[in-house]
């Protein structure tokens, strides 16, 4: 069997073109598993009300944080993906889940070198319905029609692994060393609470009340809730953060639909409202800047803390294509492809 691996990231438009801001959030938000209505209702919501409203105000967004390579997101996945190419033993391809290079064309790209071995390396810590599980249920239709005699492994959620942890933990601590913050906010990407408890697996445990997270559980090992609490959590451990220095919320809510809380942007405005003058925010949902860390943090974020007095308003960048990081993942990579456990 002759070894590849398929990183996949979320995705992006091709340019900052309405049209083609239109095409991307209708791939993305006619997902069943990003809005998991019946088909009728998401095509009534997405194309009736959505498309006809968003694209033009986020094409406005993209403008902001636009670079002159092209989309962040794709540009920070292309540098780590040529790092991780040049530093493991194996192929390393690169997808998104919507958009372009797709998973089809990823798949092919590692066929085409003779790969008929893949780790599937979905580039989110924990896991959701609306990331993990999408990129792996699309991944196995396109093996099943156009490429059978491949085989499929999968990168477990990383949310808690030491290496993770470890990177994640000092990328915060260069960005803030000198920094003089009163509490570092941990912002992770919102999803409705009604995904929570459909990946449930006990069909019982996920009540989202103060204390089903805390309480072992096999749910836990698709609960995204619980999982961002403990990468928090762990990170907070490794940098010996004082009790009430830090906390968690949720941004990127759509809809009406309750969904994860605190949200993020009423918590930045609660502590400027309260009097907090310097603030540092950290968005471990995400391995690479993209446009919900680059626009709605890093800039309608400091806006709203600054409009209800805030002073100081730090961000800390993704991983991206961190060496260190680089260096952890390619080790990952070597250790599945030498048919080692990953050590956490």
């Amino acid at each position: 069997m002759s070894k590849g691996v398929l990183l996949v990231n979320l995705g992006s438009p091709k340019s900052t073109d309405p049209k083609d801001v239109k095409e991307y959030l209708d791939e993305f938000l006619m997902d069943e598993r990003v809005i998991d209505v019946p088909y009728w209702a998401r095509v009534l919501l997405v194309r009736g009300i959505v498309l006809n409203t968003r694209p033009k105000k986020s094409a406005e967004a993209y403008q902001k944080i636009w670079w002159d390579e092209g989309s962040p997101l794709i540009v920070l996945s292309e540098r780590l993906q040529d790092k991780m190419d040049k530093n493991t033993s194996v192929p390393i391809a690169l997808a998104m889940r919507y958009g372009e290079p797709n998973i089809k064309s990823g798949l092919q790209e590692l066929h085409d070198k003779g790969v008929d071995e893949v780790l599937l390396f979905p580039l989110y810590p924990q896991f959701a319905m609306a990331t993990t599980e999408t990129i792996l249920v699309l991944a196995e239709e396109l093996r099943k029609k156009h490429f059978p005699k491949m085989q499929f492994t999968t990168m477990p959620p990383f949310y808690n692994h030491s290496d993770y942890i470890r990177v994640l933990a000092e990328s915060i601590s260069e960005k803030l060393k000198g920094v003089d913050f009163q509490h570092l906010l941990f912002s992770y990407h919102g999803v409705p609470e009604r995904h929570i408890r459909k990946s449930d697996v006990t069909k019982s445990h996920c009540k989202i009340d103060g204390s089903c997270c805390q309480t072992a559980s096999a749910a836990h090992q698709f609960c995204y809730r619980h999982q961002c609490f403990e990468t928090t959590r762990l990170v907070a451990e490794y940098l010996e953060l004082k009790e009430n220095s830090y906390s968690v919320s949720f941004q990127s809510r759509l809809g009406f639909d309750p969904w994860l809380q605190p949200y993020t942007d009423r918590t930045i405005e609660r502590f400027g409202k309260q009097g907090m003058k310097k603030l540092a925010i950290v968005t471990p949902a995400f391995v690479s800047d993209c446009l919900e860390t680059l626009e709605e943090i890093a800039m309608e974020g400091e806006e709203i803390f600054h409009e209800v007095g805030g002073k100081e308003f730090t961000v800390v960048p993704c991983l991206n294509d961190r060496d260190d990081w680089v260096n952890v993942l390619s080790r990952w990579v070597d250790e599945w492809a030498y048919q080692k456990p990953v050590k956490a």
